[in-house]
């Protein structure tokens, strides 16, 4: 358990950042979809990426809050993001935003499956019953990719190095998760589960999954990663409880760096190089928990994954 902390500590307080926003290449051209972009490091990265000329999709499941965002965006960037509505915790919205996205553009370069929720109350469940942390963070995320997945090989065949990158936002919190299946639907194992070991959960299934996409995709163009974006102060830890909230203020960063590791790997010459690799602060290359490279693991959660789609 000591190099589990000691892993876990050198992420929260990594050295000084080498990267910046300035160092993000001109995007002209490039289509990105980023879920959660309403808010926090999704809102940080889509703002960036409009600077730098892409054409950006803000994908949420408020659509007052996404057109906020966009108003917001286009005032300090003067550039105009996209909506789309996307519910993560329902799997025919999720469906129905895949499609909508292939009406609307042929081609997708850079997917940010930004989107989580952490620690909420234990009765929230997904419209289709399963944990809403697993349900949002994991399961919705593999369906919007595996949805998108034409227009993200179209973008490889059409990119100049070849790759269309999907980049997934997972934590440090994954040092301390493990898959246990009776809790990925709502259940009596689940309900004995605390709210953060079910978030470090899916943050370990975040990564397995990524893992399993480069490994499935990478010969045809795929980038897959994942990342921990660091301890970031954002609306992510809005279920904290008042001391968690007060340490979180004192040592988190401005979300301003939140967006740096997602940005490197998704849009970078560098970033090309990445398949199959997991990032930490402040785009930097780490190492994971040895269970999330465990190959059998991620093979098992993909076809579980695919099982519950096959009938959407």
């Amino acid at each position: 358990m000591g190099h589990i902390w000691s892993a876990y500590i050198r992420e929260t307080f990594p050295p000084s950042t080498q990267f910046h926003a300035s160092d993000v290449p001109d995007m002209s051209g490039k289509v990105v979809l980023v879920t959660g972009a309403n808010s926090g490091i999704g809102k940080e990265t889509a703002r960036v990426l409009l600077t730098k000329n892409a054409k950006v999709y803000v994908a949420c499941r408020d659509k007052a809050k996404g057109e906020d965002a966009i108003r917001d965006l286009k005032e300090s960037t003067g550039r105009e993001a996209s909506f789309l509505q996307l519910n993560l915790a329902n799997l025919e919205s999720v469906k129905a935003s895949g499609e909508e996205f292939l009406r609307r553009e042929p081609v997708l370069h850079v997917l940010f499956n930004n989107a989580g929720v952490m620690t909420p109350p234990l009765e929230m469940v997904t419209d289709d019953g399963y944990d809403l942390q697993f349900g949002t963070n994991v399961l919705g995320h593999f369906y919007f990719t595996k949805l998108v997945m034409p227009a993200l090989l179209a973008g490889a065949a059409q990119s100049p190095d070849g790759t269309a990158r999907i980049v997934n936002t997972a934590s440090n919190a994954h040092w301390f998760g493990s898959l246990d299946y009776n809790t990925f639907k709502d259940s009596p194992a689940r309900k004995k589960k605390s709210p953060m070991s079910l978030y470090a959960q899916s943050k370990m299934g975040n990564i397995l999954f990524a893992a399993e996409l480069a490994r499935r995709y990478g010969n045809q163009g795929i980038v897959s990663t994942a990342l921990n974006p660091g301890g970031i102060k954002t609306e992510l830890g809005r279920y904290y409880d008042s001391f968690a909230k007060m340490i979180s203020n004192m040592i988190f960063h401005d979300v301003s760096f939140g967006a740096l590791t997602q940005l490197y790997a998704g849009t970078t010459a560098e970033g090309a190089n990445l398949n199959g690799k997991y990032l930490v602060p402040w785009a930097r290359i780490g190492n994971t928990h040895a269970d999330a490279q465990d190959p059998q693991q991620a093979s098992e959660l993909w076809n579980w994954l695919e099982e519950q789609v096959k009938d959407i």
